[in-house]
């Protein structure tokens, strides 16, 4: 049975190509809801070891004062990641085969996040 979140997700994956997998996922990398193809502890290992990244990131910002990063991107040899901040130190995070549109990519997570801030109301 499909969530709300999930199908934000499920929503989001469809609307970018090569896009692999997406997840919601509290701060500490814990995934709250994903939609992804593929061996389900692998996507939640992905999905903790980038949140461990984006919370490292977040705390290099704040040593400086500049605030939250909205959006984290991360492009590797095989894979794209993006990472957008959805409210509380919960993010969304999109993972897609490289080169990804990240245009269309950071786009699509935008709308996403909004849609799970929504939803967590």
């Amino acid at each position: 049975m499909s969530s709300a979140f999930s199908n934000i997700l499920q929503g989001a994956v469809e609307r970018i190509p090569g896009a692999m997998g997406g997840a919601f996922a509290a701060g500490d990398g814990e995934i709250v809801d994903s939609y992804a193809a593929g061996d389900p502890f692998a996507w939640a290992v992905l999905t903790a070891h980038f949140g461990v990244i984006a919370a490292h990131v977040q705390a290099a910002l704040h040593t400086f004062h500049y605030g939250e990063a909205e959006v984290i991107l991360l492009a590797h040899d095989k894979l794209d990641i993006v990472l957008h901040s959805v409210a509380e130190g919960y993010y969304v995070l999109v993972a897609a085969q490289h080169p990804a549109p990240l245009g269309l990519a950071m786009d699509t997570l935008a709308s996403a996040a909004v849609a799970l801030r929504e939803e967590m109301r």
